[in-house]
């Protein structure tokens, strides 16, 4: 967690609509800092990229869904290129995670920032005494679903866009942070129950899912019953110092870990730094440890580029490959990516 300064689609949400209880799905997560307020990480430097922002709006929520899209600075006449979704963490933006975004487009994968504006960096605005709850109303069921809402509508927009002819959808990997990697496991399958009944947010279009600093959801007491049936490939990331503390909330590092073994999915990999925090793995630097902060971002943008090229069909190997280069800041490596 990055300390803060104080320390529907209509007819989805209208069949899970009043089924939702306060604050179960959503987790009441790692916070970032506001932007100007961060310090991005070194980012690779060939080949080029770029990156344009839109303001898109989804008029069925009536929801602004703001997104950055970095793009390999050139790509082939012709070609077709991966593509990541990335959903940022509590109180963070679509510029967020730019040492990730600008990584994978320099190396020739589009990556996709969506901005949640009820949990956005807005909740720094303000009152400071209101904070939290600011902080606690962001971790609402209704936002937790509008946010698996805000990036299906953004990869609609996108693969309906001008750059749908350089995309190819069927290669496309969701990611997140904190809250966004809870994001990303409803959109990759996880599943819940309301009265009974099974509800489901799973987008087809996801090959795999990338879970950065994933914690539990909020309210169950079961984790396998929910995260069972991810069985899309999966990479998770985090630290021996990864814990999650905000005000009315807690989550110890082996929360991660828990979050891990519950995947349905017999392709997972678990990459464990020694040291860190929860917000080094944001754009903030210094987090963690100002020596650490940049290996471990260096080494998180190489370790996910390799899960995206293997698991869409690339070289196997190149992930445990990565285990063996990192291996003096890797508390504990698992993997099962390829198999």
């Amino acid at each position: 967690m990055a300390n803060p300064p104080m320390m529907q689609r209509r007819r989805l949400l209208a069949t899970c609509g009043s089924a939702f209880a306060l604050a179960l799905v959503a987790t009441p997560l790692a916070a970032q800092v506001p932007d100007e307020a961060v310090a991005a990480a070194p980012v690779s430097t060939a080949p080029a990229y770029g990156a344009v922002e839109y303001e898109w709006n989804d008029p069925l929520r009536g929801r602004a869904v703001p997104v950055r899209l970095y793009l390999p600075a050139t790509v082939e006449p012709g070609a077709r290129i991966p593509l990541v979704v990335f959903s940022h963490g509590i109180g963070g933006s679509r510029r967020g995670y730019s040492y990730l975004g600008s990584h994978f487009a320099a190396n020739g994968v589009a990556s996709l920032h969506v901005q949640h504006v009820g949990s956005d960096r807005a909740i720094w605005i303000g009152n400071p005494f209101a904070l939290v709850g600011r902080l606690h109303a962001a971790a609402q069921e209704r936002e937790a679903i509008d946010r698996v809402l805000d990036l299906r509508f953004a990869l609609d927009q996108l693969l309906a866009s001008k750059h749908a002819g350089s995309i190819d959808a069927a290669q496309i990997v969701v990611a997140g942070h904190s809250y966004g990697a809870n994001t990303a496991l409803l959109t990759a399958g996880a599943r819940i129950e309301r009265d009974g009944r099974a509800l489901e947010f799973r987008d087809t279009r996801f090959r795999a899912a990338i879970l950065i600093s994933a914690p539990p959801f909020y309210g169950e007491s079961d984790p396998e019953r929910i995260l069972k049936h991810v069985t899309v490939p999966t990479l998770h990331i985090t630290a021996t110092e990864d814990v999650i503390q905000i005000p009315g909330y807690y989550s110890g590092a082996d929360d991660r870990i828990a979050v891990f073994e519950a995947i349905g999915s017999s392709r997972k990999t678990l990459a464990v730094f020694a040291g860190g925090s929860h917000s080094i793995f944001t754009d903030r630097a210094g987090t963690g440890g100002a020596q650490l902060n940049p290996q471990v971002k260096a080494a998180t943008r190489e370790l996910a580029l390799a899960f995206v090229s293997q698991v869409l069909g690339g070289t196997a190997g190149a992930i445990d490959r990565w285990s063996e280069r990192h291996r003096p800041i890797v508390a504990r490596f698992v993997s099962a990516a390829a198999r």
